[in-house]
């Protein structure tokens, strides 16, 4: 699934990108799986729990250089409450261009898996044939678009 509705901001220092900052806050009751009532599940108290926890969260910590190009960006991860620190491994950002508007944008995807049952999201059901409805690992990809902010 996807979430719909988030907000960020990329502090990208290109001279020094170990100096580079990001803070992300995504809505959790945006989730969208084109399920409606899985999306109501994963809203309620078995694994989001929105009316508790409305927003899951990302603050960089360390930004470090990769193999061509890309990056490794650790930081706190906030889900459910809980906060744990992760690692994504992020691609070479594009290179910067200017959209019909005069807005300069940059963009870039990362990744990283995640086990849920560490953000405090343990519910599960057993099949009939064996096995269970949830796994553990959730992979988590994201395609980023950085828009340049224009000075004040």
């Amino acid at each position: 699934g996807n979430f719909n509705k988030y907000t960020g901001v990329v502090d990208l220092n290109d001279k020094d990108i170990t100096k580079s900052n990001v803070n992300v806050s995504i809505d959790a009751a945006s989730i969208n799986t084109n399920v409606q009532k899985r999306d109501e599940h994963l809203r309620s108290a078995d694994f989001f729990d929105v009316a508790k926890y409305p927003t899951l969260t990302f603050v960089s910590k360390k930004w470090a250089r990769a193999a061509k190009g890309a990056l490794k960006v650790t930081g706190d991860l906030t889900i459910h409450g809980v906060t744990r620190e992760v690692m994504l491994n992020v691609a070479p950002f594009s290179k910067e261009s200017k959209d019909p508007w005069g807005n300069f944008r940059r963009g870039t995807s990362a990744t990283t898996t995640i086990n849920r049952k560490d953000y405090g999201l343990v519910w599960n059901q057993a099949l009939e044939t064996g096995g269970v409805a949830v796994g553990e690992d959730v992979n988590i990809s994201l395609e980023v678009e950085m828009v340049k902010s224009q000075p004040k």
